[in-house]
């Protein structure tokens, strides 16, 4: 009878340092993997004012939104993804050209692009757009619109966002109001 007690006493024994085993191994393996965020839903990191926010996608580290400060490039953008990944065609985009808020940047792979897919220009063009387009900038009503077209028929095409200053009721507040919407000429 001492033997069946011995035997069950080690059974349980064995049981029980299993059953703890069991547990540490469980609850040391810590929390599940992080699951991928879909591209568009990933949130840009935000770096404050003077920062634009781009769409990265393709061959780099983790595609998404990126906030980069502004006047940043192409170069910027890829780094902010987490860099390009091996397969990158790197020399198919312009890796100086300047970035502006609301541009995606597609980082092509070896392979399978031509190298047309850099970035698409994002606002209205100020040396293209009829009064009526041109009244779609914030602040911008019919009689500032034909301003800006008897300006840029009078002068020429604007060379830079900021020759809008020279048209008359367009101040630095103005400019800064319609500036987000207004593509670099």
């Amino acid at each position: 009878m001492e033997r069946a007690h011995t035997n069950l006493a080690v059974t349980v024994i064995g049981v029980a340092v299993i059953i703890v085993l069991g547990g540490f191994v469980w609850f040391g393996m810590g929390p599940p993997p992080p699951t991928a965020v879909p591209e568009a839903a990933a949130a840009p990191t935000t770096i404050g004012p003077g920062s634009i926010t781009v769409h990265i996608s393709g061959a780099v580290a983790r595609p998404g939104l990126v906030s980069i400060p502004d006047g940043s490039r192409m170069a910027d953008a890829v780094a902010a993804a987490g860099g390009a990944l091996p397969t990158a065609d790197l020399g198919s985009i312009n890796l100086a050209r300047q970035v502006r808020d609301g541009d995606q940047v597609i980082v092509p792979i070896h392979g399978e692009g031509n190298g047309a897919t850099s970035s698409e220009p994002v606002g209205i063009d100020i040396n293209t757009a009829t009064a009526s387009e041109l009244e779609a900038l914030p602040g911008v009503g019919p009689v500032l619109a034909e301003r800006i077209v008897a300006f840029r028929t009078e002068r020429g095409p604007f060379s830079s966002v900021e020759d809008l200053l020279d048209v008359p009721g367009i101040g630095e507040a103005k400019l800064a109001q319609m500036r987000d919407a207004i593509a670099e000429p």
